[in-house]
C-alpha cells in the first residue's frame, strides 16, 4: 500500500509541475509588472521585455486553460455494463457488505454485471458521468482512509465513493454463493486502496488525461478545431507518458495489497472458486462462438444465455472425465439465487452481450428478436441450414450449373442435394484432365490448356451497393467475384469457383444490409457506439471460401436429411447447430464433406447418405 501511495504521489508531483510550467510566465509577467510600478525596471527595453513576457503569459494562461477544459469535460470510458439495483438483489448487496467487513474496507458503491467471465472495480464519480446510479449502503467504519469514525463524518478531507462492482454474469449462474465471495474477495478488497485520497486523485487525473486524448483524436471536425485539438492533444499525450511508469507501478501496488489483505477469507474455498473461474471462461466462450453466433447472424439473440454456460459446463463435466467432481457441486445453492429475477437480469445482460461481441441494436424489434433454447433448434438451427443452402443453389444458378446428373429421377427437380454432388465431383474431374493436358500440350507445342470461363456475377450497379461503403474484406470479396481467377484460392481445387462465389454472396449481403441504428438513452458507452467501436470483441476472424463452401454443403445435407430420412435439427451446448438421427447426434458427417469439398471424392459422403436413408435426388425446401 506505501508503494501504490508513493506512487500516486509521484503522479501528482507531475500534475503539479505542469500547473508550475503553466504560472509560469504569469509569475515573470508579474515580476516585471511590479518593477515598473515600483519605478526599479524602468526604460524601454524593460517596457518591451513587459510587453512580450505578459503577452505570451496570457497566451500559456490561455493554452493551459482550455486544456484543463477539455480534461475536465472528456468523458472517461465506462464499461456497458447491467446495473442491479439493491432492490432487486438484496442478498447480493447483503453478501458483498459482509464481505466488504471481513476484509475492513469500504463497500462498492453499487453492483453492475458484465456478460464476461471477469470481475473489476470501476470508478464512475466523474462529473460528467454523475453520481453512481445505486448507492450501496454505509461503508466500513473502521478504515482510517475512508473519512468515517464511529459512523460520524471526521473532520478531515472528504473520502472519494467507492467505485461500483463490476460482476461477470456467466459467474452468478456457474458458480455457488461460497465460490463467489471467495471470487469476489479480492476484487472488494480493492476499495480500501481507492478510498485512499491520493490514490483517487492521481486516478482521476489519469482518467481524465487518457479521455482527453480520446476526445483530440476523434475524426469528422473542422481544420481550426483539429488544430486547436491538436495541441492539447499533444500536451496530454506528454503528460501521460510521463505518468505511465508511475501509473502502472500504482496500480500493481493496489493489486498487491488487494491480495494480500483478502487472503485470510475463504483461501481454501478460492483455491476450488479459481479452477471454476477457468472452467467457466472455457463454457462461456465455447456458447458464445458455436451457440450464440449464429444466432445473432440471422438476428436472433438467444435469450438466456448465462443460463446456458450452465448447460454447456455440465454437458463439459458430463464428456470430461477431469471435469466429473465439478457436477457434485450443481447441489449447493447457485450465486444467481442471489437476485430477486434471475430470469430478466439474464435477458438483459444475453443483449449485451450481443451488442458487445456481435453489434446488434441496443432493443428487441422484428429484425432482432430473442429466442428461448427451446426454440432454438426450429427457429435458428434449421432456419440456418435452409438459408444457407438457399444460398448456395443461387450461386450455382449464377454460375450457369445445371441441375442433378439424374434428370430421369422423379422429382429431380428444384433444389437438390445431388446437384452439388455432381458438380463438386465433376469440377475434380475436370481439374485432373485439364493438369494432365496441361503437360501433354506443354511438351507439344509449349502451349497450356485453354483457360476455362467463368461467369461474371453480378455488378456493384447491378446490385445497388455503395462500393465506398464496404469493409476491406467484402471489398476483396467483391473483386474475387468479378474476376474469381485473380483470387488466391478461387480456382484450387474442386469447388475454388463456387467458394469465391459464395464469398461474394455473402460479402454483398452484408453490404446491403440496412446500417445498425445508434443506440439512444443507453448510459455512458454511447460514445463507444457513435465513434464505431463496438461490437468491442469480434468473435470470429472472416472465414475462407472453403471453409464456407465446407459451411454451406454440410447446410444442404442436413436440409436433405431432414426432409427425407427423418433427421432432426437439434443444438449441442458446445458444438452448436447439429443433426439428430433418431435422437442422437451425427458426429461424423464433418470429415466428409471435406472430403468432397477439398478432394472431389464424393464416396464417403454418398456412403453415409445411403446408411441413413438420405435420398440427394430429392428437392429440399428452402427459405
Amino acid at each position: 500500500m506505501q508503494s501504490a501511495r508513493s506512487q500516486a504521489l509521484a503522479v501528482l508531483r507531475i500534475r503539479s509541475r505542469a500547473l508550475a510550467v503553466a504560472l509560469l510566465p504569469a509569475a515573470v509577467a508579474v515580476v516585471l509588472i511590479a518593477g515598473g510600478v515600483t519605478g526599479h525596471m524602468t526604460g524601454g527595453s524593460w517596457d518591451v521585455a513587459r510587453g512580450v513576457v505578459t503577452a505570451f503569459a496570457a497566451l500559456v494562461l490561455l493554452a493551459a486553460a482550455g486544456v484543463a477544459l477539455v480534461v475536465a469535460r472528456s468523458r472517461p470510458a465506462v464499461s456497458p455494463t447491467v446495473p442491479i439495483a439493491e432492490g432487486s438483489a438484496p442478498d447480493l448487496y447483503r453478501l458483498v457488505r459482509d464481505l466488504a467487513d471481513r476484509l475492513d474496507v469500504p463497500a462498492p458503491s453499487a453492483i453492475a454485471l458484465t456478460p464476461d467471465c471477469d470481475s473489476w472495480l470501476e470508478d464512475r464519480t466523474h462529473p460528467a458521468h454523475g453520481p453512481p446510479a445505486e448507492a450501496s449502503g454505509r461503508p466500513s467504519a473502521k478504515d482510517e482512509g475512508n473519512g468515517v469514525r464511529d459512523g460520524r463524518p471526521a473532520p478531515r478531507r472528504q473520502a472519494p465513493v467507492a467505485p461500483v462492482l463490476v460482476i461477470g454474469s456467466p459467474f452468478l449462474w456457474w458458480m455457488r454463493v461460497g465460490e463467489l465471495r471467495a471470487v469476489l474477495a479480492p476484487v472488494v478488497a480493492g476499495t480500501g486502496p481507492s478510498a485512499h485520497p491520493d490514490i483517487a486523485a492521481a486516478r482521476r487525473f489519469i482518467r481524465g488525461l487518457d479521455a482527453a486524448v480520446a476526445v483530440t483524436s476523434a475524426p469528422g471536425r473542422g481544420p481550426l478545431v483539429r488544430a486547436v485539438l491538436g495541441g492539447v492533444g499533444w500536451v496530454t499525450r506528454l503528460l501521460l507518458r510521463s505518468c505511465r511508469g508511475h501509473a502502472g507501478e500504482m496500480e500493481r501496488g493496489v493489486a498487491a495489497a488487494a491480495a494480500e489483505r483478502a487472503q485470510a477469507v475463504d483461501y481454501g474455498v478460492r483455491i476450488v472458486a479459481q479452477e471454476q473461474v477457468g472452467l467457466a471462461y472455457a463454457g462461456w466462450d465455447r456458447l458464445l462462438t458455436k451457440v450464440a453466433l449464429p444466432a445473432w447472424r440471422m438476428g436472433r439473440w438467444p435469450s438466456r444465455l448465462d443460463a446456458g454456460v450452465v448447460s454447456a459446463l455440465t454437458e463439459l463435466s458430463r464428456r470430461d472425465r477431469l471435469a466429473e467432481g465439478f457436477t457434485s457441486r450443481l447441489g449447493e445453492r447457485p450465486a444467481c439465487d442471489l437476485l430477486e429475477e434471475p430470469g430478466s437480469v439474464d435477458e438483459a445482460a444475453s443483449l449485451l452481450a450481443a451488442r458487445l461481441f456481435h453489434g446488434g441494436p441496443a432493443e428487441q424489434s422484428p429484425d432482432w428478436a430473442p429466442v428461448a433454447w427451446q426454440e432454438y433448434p426450429d427457429e435458428v438451427v434449421d432456419r440456418k441450414w435452409r438459408m444457407d443452402a438457399a444460398r448456395l443453389h443461387r450461386v450455382l444458378d449464377s454460375l450457369g450449373v445445371s441441375d442433378s446428373a439424374d434428370a430421369t429421377a422423379a422429382g429431380s427437380k428444384g433444389p437438390t442435394l445431388g446437384r452439388v454432388l455432381d458438380h463438386l465431383t465433376a469440377e475434380a474431374a475436370e481439374a485432373a484432365d485439364g493438369a494432365d493436358g496441361a503437360d501433354g500440350a506443354d511438351g507439344a507445342d509449349g502451349l497450356g490448356p485453354a483457360p476455362v470461363p467463368h461467369p461474371t456475377p453480378a455488378t456493384d450497379e447491378a446490385t445497388g451497393i455503395d462500393a465506398s461503403a464496404l469493409t476491406e474484406a467484402q471489398a476483396q470479396a467483391l473483386t474475387e467475384a468479378e474476376d474469381p481467377m485473380d483470387g488466391e484460392e478461387s480456382t484450387d481445387g474442386p469447388g475454388g469457383l463456387l467458394a469465391a462465389g459464395l464469398t461474394a454472396e455473402m460479402a454483398r449481403e452484408e453490404a446491403a444490409a440496412p446500417p445498425r441504428p445508434a443506440p439512444t438513452g443507453q448510459g455512458p458507452d454511447d460514445a463507444l457506439w457513435d465513434d464505431g467501436m463496438l461490437p468491442l470483441f469480434p468473435l470470429q476472424p472472416p472465414r475462407t471460401g472453403r471453409e464456407l463452401l465446407a459451411d454451406h454443403v454440410t447446410a444442404l445435407v442436413c436440409c436433405a436429411a431432414v426432409d427425407t430420412a427423418g433427421a432432426a435439427p437439434g443444438l449441442d451446448w458446445l458444438d452448436g447447430p447439429s443433426l439428430l438421427v433418431d435422437g442422437e447426434r451425427a458426429a461424423d458427417l464433418t470429415p466428409h464433406v471435406l472430403s468432397l469439398v477439398e478432394d472431389g471424392d464424393p464416396i464417403p459422403l454418398r456412403g453415409w447418405l445411403a446408411r441413413l436413408g438420405v435420398r440427394p435426388e430429392k428437392p429440399v425446401r428452402l427459405v
